[in-house]
């Protein structure tokens, strides 16, 4: 799930990895709103908000919103430079770094507003959008930009074009290719309101630990990759002795 990398990926992979992925991306997602008021796993919304502020010359607020935006670049930058540094060490696993980076992130505003009587709101929003620029940009490293999980406005943009072409066999005759893209943009837009509806309601219980859980969902992704590669070199293994 962890391990294979652009056209070494199945579609089993991608599938595995999306529904993961953007089950995390729900719960943040969900978080954030329901906490802070906040988009949270995408910067759309603050892009316009910049420009708005800016048009009403409020400069101060528009920088807060500009903060939300380079938040959600540098945690993409500093994700692809992890996985760029990796590769120069040939290390085997170029994707745990910045999956580990992103639950450390999800993990310590967890702690932060468990410490801080009144902890800052934007400083919040920050946090939650490098996160999730962490993880946008790893995504779309590994799957070489076939799944996206922080935001669903290109999802479905994608799924309505692949509907589209089914209408049109004889132009585009690849139904299998088609039908397996339309697969995975829906596993991604279900896990995504799954995790919106499963973290809101646990966020009305236990509140920002509710990111522990995203956190522990990562980390156990990253242990089972690790444990089924384990499993298949075992087998490979045990075959050859008994050929």
């Amino acid at each position: 799930m962890f391990r294979h990398q652009g056209k070494y990926r199945t579609a089993k992979h991608n599938l595995k990895i999306a529904s993961l992925l953007s089950f995390v991306a729900g719960i943040v997602n969900v978080t954030g709103f329901l906490s802070i008021h906040k988009l949270t796993t995408n910067v759309t919304g603050h892009f316009a908000f910049f420009i708005d502020e800016i048009h009403r010359w409020e400069p101060w607020q528009g920088t807060v919103y500009l903060l939300y935006i380079l938040s959600f670049l540098f945690g993409s930058f500093i994700s692809s430079t992890l996985i760029e540094l990796t590769n120069i060490g040939d290390r085997i696993n170029i994707y745990v770094l910045p999956t580990l980076l992103e639950v450390v992130t999800l993990l310590l505003v967890a702690v932060l507003v468990q410490v801080t009587p009144d902890p800052s709101a934007s400083l919040i929003a920050c946090l939650l959008l490098f996160a999730m620029g962490v993880q946008n940009s790893f995504v779309t490293k590994i799957s070489d930009a076939v799944v996206r999980t922080t935001h669903l406005t290109g999802l479905f943009t994608d799924l309505g074009i692949e509907l589209s072409y089914l209408m049109f066999p004889k132009k585009h005759a690849n139904k299998k290719h088609i039908l397996t893209n339309i697969k995975l943009r829906l596993y991604i837009i279900s896990f995504f309101f799954l995790g919106g509806i499963i973290g809101g309601y646990l966020y009305t219980i236990i509140h920002f630990n509710v990111l522990l859980v995203a956190a522990a969902l990562l980390v156990g992704g990253i242990m089972y990759s690790r444990l089924k590669f384990k499993a298949i070199l075992v087998k490979r293994r045990y075959q050859k002795r008994w050929n």
